[in-house]
C-alpha cells in the first residue's frame, strides 16, 4: 500500500480526474470525504494540526500513484505604511532669482505632488508628495485639519475623510484651499497677503467651464497668483516621454491613461488634443480596491475587520497582474501543481497567545490573586469616592438646614439675604432641596454600608473558592505517572495544536488576476460600459485609415493604474487582435507612470518660461473671466457648441397673444457656447 501526499486545490476535489490521473468510483467517494473533511477543518470542527489542510498524508490502493515532494509556499506580510509629516521648507534663493520661480502641483484624485520648477540642486524632484484627503471632525476648527501625509493611518479617521474630488473633477473647493494652503506653507512661502509666484495646475480632461472657474478664482482673488496656467497631467506625460525618446514634433499617438477614478482615452494629432473624440471609463484603482476588497471579505468572513482598503491597496501595487489571456490564464490556475506555486499567503497580524493553553497551578494563583488585589483597588477607589459625595452633600444638607433655622427663628431679613446668595426665589425651593438632599444622603449612607458588605463577601468567596477540575487533574496526572511499570511502553499520543499564524493568512489566487481585468472587462463589477480596448477601438473607428495608421504607431500608456505587471504585453496582445492583418503598430509605457506628470510638466515650464503662451495673468482673468483659457500643447481645448432648445410638444404648446397690428421684426436667435 504506496503512501502518496496530495496537493490540490478546494475546487478540484469534487473531479474524477484528479492531478490529471483517472480514479475508480470508490476512489473518488473517498476523495468527496476527504473534501468534506477539509470543510470541516476551515470550520474549526476538526481540531487537526492546520498545516495538514493543504498537505495530506494517506494509504491509496492505486498502483500508479506515485509521492509528490511538497513545494515551498510565497508568505507574504502586509507592510502597513506609516507616512510621516511633510517637513516645512526653506525657500531656496534660487527660487527667487533672477525672477520667481513657478510652482508646479500635480492635483490628483489619489495623490498631490508639488515641488518648483527651477534648474538648482535638489529641486529637480517633486518635494511633496502626499494623498489627497483631509480628515476633519464636524465642528472642529479650521486648524485642527489633518491633511496628506499628517494622518499616519487612514483607517480609524476613513468615515472622516474628506477630498475636494468627484470622480476627477474638482467641486468641494473648501477642500482644495485647505490643500493650497497645506502646499504653500511647506514649501516655505510665507509673504504677506498672496503668492507670488506663478503656479501651474493640472486638471481634468475637457474640464468643466465651472469647475476651472472656480478654480482661477480661487487662485487669483484668495491667493493673488501673478500667472497661472493649466494642463492634463497625461498630455504631460506624453510630451516628456516623446522628448526622452527623441520622437519628432509634431507628435501624433494615442494616450491611454488610467487613475484612481476613472481612465481616458486620449488621440493627439499633430502636438494637439483632439477633444471631440475623446472617451472616459468609469473604471480606475478605487474601483480596483473596493472589488479586491469585496472578493476578500466574502472569502474570509472572519477577518473582515482586517482586510481594510489600504491593504488591499498594497495587495494591488504588490501582487497584481495583468493576463495576457484572461480566460486561458484562468484555466492554468485549475491546475494543483500551478496554484500552490502561485498563490500568494498574506499573513495578517496576530498574536500568539492562545486563550486557555497549558498554565501551571501556581501561574493561575498567582493571576488570580492580582485580579484580586486589583478588584479591592477599584474598590477601594470607588469607596473613598462615595465618601467624599457624601461628605459634600452632608456638608450642603447642613448650609441648608442652617437657613431654614434662621426663618424658623423669625429672622426674616438674614433668611432673604442668605436666600438670594444661594441663588433661591422661596422658602419652598429650600424646602425642595432639602429633601432631595436628605433623599440622597440617606441613599449613599445605604449604598456605602451595602458595598462594603458586598465586598467583603466577595474576597472571603475568591480565597475559598475551590480549584477547576483541570487543575485537579494536573495535581493528580503525576501521581498516575509515576505508576507506570518498567515493562509498559508509554504511548505517544500527539496533541492537537492549532496553527494560528496559518488561520490569520489571506490565500490570494486568481484575484491577482481578476481585479486587474476589470479595465478590460467593467462588466465583472457591474459597470455597464465598454472596457479600454473597445473604448479604444472605438476611438480608432471614428479617423480615417491613414490617420489610424498613424496613431497606432505612438500609443502610450501611463497613469497610476496602469503599473500592473504585463499590461504592456495586454494591449500588444489586444492591438494585434483588433488591427488589420501584417499592420504596424508601437505600445510604449511611461518611465514613471505615476510621476511622469509632474516632471513633464516642470520641462513644460523650463523650455517655455513663463511669460510666453499659455498663462493666464491676472489683467486676463479680470478682463475674460475666470473660465478664460490659454491653450498649449498639453492644456485641454475650447469647443464652441452650439445648444438647441428642444422643440415644445404639440400639447404643451402655450397660446401666445394675437399678433400686433403692422409688420414686426423678427427676433433675433441666440447662440450659446460652451466647452466640453
Amino acid at each position: 500500500m504506496p503512501i502518496c501526499t496530495w496537493f490540490y486545490p478546494e475546487c478540484c476535489v469534487r473531479k474524477k480526474y484528479f492531478l490529471g490521473m483517472c480514479f475508480p468510483e470508490d476512489h473518488y467517494r473517498f476523495i468527496s470525504i476527504l473534501s468534506v473533511w477539509h470543510v470541516c477543518l476551515a470550520s474549526e470542527l476538526l481540531l487537526l494540526p492546520a498545516r495538514t489542510a493543504r498537505r495530506t498524508t494517506c494509504h491509496v490502493t492505486h498502483p500508479k500513484m506515485t509521492a509528490k515532494p511538497p513545494t515551498t509556499c510565497k508568505i507574504f506580510s502586509f507592510q502597513d505604511y506609516k507616512s510621516t509629516p511633510d517637513p516645512v521648507y526653506d525657500l531656496n534663493p534660487e527660487c527667487l532669482q533672477p525672477s520667481p520661480a513657478p510652482v508646479i502641483i500635480d492635483n490628483g484624485s489619489f495623490q498631490t505632488r508639488a515641488g518648483w520648477a527651477c534648474p538648482g540642486a535638489g529641486l529637480s524632484q517633486p518635494l511633496m508628495q502626499f494623498k489627497s484627503v483631509a480628515a476633519r471632525s464636524r465642528g472642529a476648527a479650521r486648524s485642527e485639519t489633518q491633511i496628506g501625509n499628517d494622518i499616519p493611518n487612514l483607517e480609524p479617521l476613513r468615515w472622516l475623510l474628506k477630498t475636494q474630488f468627484d470622480r476627477n473633477v474638482v467641486v468641494n473647493f473648501e477642500i482644495q484651499e485647505l490643500m493650497f494652503d497645506y502646499i504653500f506653507m511647506h514649501l516655505g512661502i510665507g509673504t504677506e497677503g498672496g503668492v507670488d509666484h506663478p503656479v501651474l495646475l493640472t486638471e481634468a480632461v475637457c474640464n468643466p467651464l465651472h469647475c476651472r472657474q472656480m478654480m482661477s478664482e480661487l487662485l487669483f482673488e484668495c491667493y493673488r497668483v501673478p500667472q497661472l496656467t493649466y494642463g492634463v497631467d497625461s498630455l504631460y506625460s506624453f510630451y516628456y516621454n516623446n522628448t526622452q525618446r527623441a520622437v519628432p514634433q509634431p507628435h501624433t499617438g494615442m494616450v491611454i491613461s488610467s487613475g484612481y477614478h476613472c481612465s481616458h482615452i486620449l488621440p493627439i494629432v499633430n502636438g494637439r488634443l483632439d477633444a471631440g473624440n475623446c472617451k472616459r471609463v468609469n473604471v480606475g484603482g478605487s474601483h480596483a480596491a473596493a472589488y479586491l476588497q469585496r472578493l476578500l471579505q466574502l472569502k474570509y468572513p472572519g477577518h473582515l475587520a482586517a482586510v481594510t482598503l489600504s491593504r488591499m491597496e498594497e495587495l494591488l501595487h504588490e501582487h497584481s497582474y495583468t493576463a495576457l489571456d484572461y480566460r486561458e490564464e484562468l484555466e492554468k490556475w485549475r491546475s494543483a501543481e500551478f496554484y500552490e506555486r502561485e498563490v500568494h499567503r498574506l499573513q495578517l497580524p496576530f498574536s500568539s497567545k492562545l486563550l486557555g493553553g497549558a498554565v501551571s497551578v501556581e501561574e493561575r494563583q498567582e493571576k488570580r490573586a492580582q485580579q484580586l488585589r486589583r478588584l479591592q483597588e477599584i474598590n477601594a477607589r470607588n469607596a473613598r469616592r462615595r465618601e467624599e459625595k457624601l461628605q459634600q452633600d452632608q456638608d450642603r444638607l447642613d448650609k441648608l438646614l442652617a437657613v431654614q433655622e434662621l426663618l424658623d427663628d423669625g429672622l426674616l431679613e438674614q433668611f432673604h439675604r442668605r436666600l438670594v446668595e444661594l441663588n433661591m426665589d422661596s422658602a419652598e425651593e429650600l424646602q425642595s432641596y432639602i429633601n432631595k438632599l436628605s433623599l440622597a444622603v440617606e441613599q449613599g449612607r445605604q449604598r456605602a454600608l451595602h458595598s462594603e458588605g458586598s465586598d467583603s463577601k466577595a474576597a472571603i468567596s475568591e480565597l475559598e473558592a475551590p480549584m477547576d477540575e483541570g487543575e485537579a487533574v494536573l495535581e493528580i496526572e503525576p501521581e498516575l505517572t509515576e505508576d507506570n511499570t518498567e515493562g509498559e511502553k508509554p504511548v505517544s499520543v500527539v496533541q492537537p495544536v492549532f496553527n494560528m499564524a496559518e488561520y490569520h493568512q489571506l490565500f490570494v489566487g486568481t484575484e491577482r488576476l481578476r481585479v486587474p481585468e476589470i479595465l478590460f472587462q467593467p462588466s465583472l463589477i457591474g459597470e455597464e460600459q465598454m472596457g479600454l480596448m473597445e473604448a479604444l477601438q472605438f476611438v480608432l473607428d471614428r479617423y480615417i485609415p491613414e490617420q489610424q495608421e498613424a496613431l497606432v504607431q505612438n500609443v502610450f500608456l501611463t497613469g497610476g493604474n496602469m503599473q500592473y505587471p504585463g499590461m504592456k504585453e495586454r494591449v500588444e496582445r489586444e492591438l494585434l487582435a483588433m488591427r488589420p492583418f501584417q499592420s504596424h503598430f508601437q505600445v510604449s509605457m511611461a518611465t514613471r507612470p505615476a510621476l511622469d506628470a509632474w516632471f513633464g510638466a516642470r520641462q513644460w515650464v523650463l523650455q517655455n518660461g513663463s511669460s510666453g503662451p499659455g498663462w493666464v495673468t491676472r489683467q486676463d482673468y479680470e478682463e475674460k473671466g475666470g473660465e478664460y483659457l490659454s491653450e498649449h500643447c498639453a492644456s485641454n481645448i475650447f469647443i464652441p457648441m452650439r445648444i438647441s432648445k428642444p422643440p415644445a410638444r404639440a400639447s404643451e404648446t402655450p397660446q401666445l397673444p394675437a399678433p400686433p397690428r403692422g409688420n414686426p421684426e423678427p427676433l433675433p436667435i441666440c447662440t450659446v457656447t460652451s466647452s466640453v
